[in-house]
């Protein structure tokens, strides 16, 4: 990656959150971000608006990432809009904590079109325009923690995991045009204000106790390791899960 010239990042799940803090965080002449989300077409514009006060540019598209032809469709408009493609930031997703025994074939089927083939279909589309790219994919500690304390999360567990196999994979199929792909595997993260929450306010009261650093995390937190794997500086890591969660096991 030239870190002298213009770049063009395309972030998925970009309305809010960890996404939104994403675009913030990489927000800045000659940058240019593609911010896409389902259907907050306000949150969205308020984080291209973000962009564009700090000096760069962006552009907004809405769809369901787990609609097929959209991953396509989201390279082939940053490609149209801004002239070429360099870093995707893949945080479209949900939380459902719907116990296994209760979750019907639909529910593993929505977060898996989501988080596991909308990655699939987003770097199918990217890696042929990607030349010392940048792919992150963010997972989460669904993924990893499996106690009896802490709540389970069987359908998000399953997608995240497989992204995080296919991160790997990629890495190495990636490397001969020197793009990385990794990922980012975010601890408990305070939502948005205002936004759903898998958890009631005691409940997250009772996680942050666990936590070493007795704290949530913020999406700033996230955002800041996505950006260092999205640097011209992170060229040397590739195929790792880094995890931002406080010390969280």
């Amino acid at each position: 990656m030239n870190a002298e010239r213009q770049r063009v990042v395309l972030v998925t799940g970009a309305a809010s959150g960890i996404g939104a803090a994403c675009c913030r965080r990489l927000a800045a002449p000659g940058t240019s971000i593609l911010v896409h989300t389902r259907k907050n077409a306000d949150g969205a514009e308020r984080v291209a608006a973000a962009v564009r006060a700090a000096g760069g540019e962006a552009a907004v598209m809405l769809g369901d990432i787990a609609d097929a032809a959209l991953p396509a469709a989201l390279v082939e408009g940053a490609i149209g809009r801004f002239g070429r493609l360099d870093t995707v930031i893949h945080a479209a997703g949900f939380a459902d904590k719907t116990p296994f025994a209760e979750a019907q074939d639909a529910a593993f089927a929505k977060s898996l079109d989501t988080v596991l083939w909308g990655f699939i279909r987003l770097a199918r589309a990217a890696l042929p325009h990607l030349r010392d790219g940048r792919i992150v994919a963010i997972s989460s500690f669904v993924a990893h923690v499996f106690r009896t304390d802490v709540a389970t999360f069987p359908a998000s567990a399953a997608a995240k995991a497989g992204m995080e196999a296919l991160v790997r994979t990629l890495a190495v199929e990636a490397a001969a045009a020197g793009t990385t792909v990794n990922a980012v595997a975010p601890g408990y993260t305070r939502k948005d204000p205002g936004a759903h929450a898998a958890l009631t306010a005691a409940q997250w009261d009772a996680v942050a106790a666990k936590i070493p650093l007795q704290r949530l995390g913020t999406p700033e937190d996230v955002a800041a390791m996505v950006a260092f794997l999205a640097s011209a500086e992170a060229g040397y890591v590739t195929g790792q899960v880094i995890h931002v969660n406080g010390g969280l096991i």
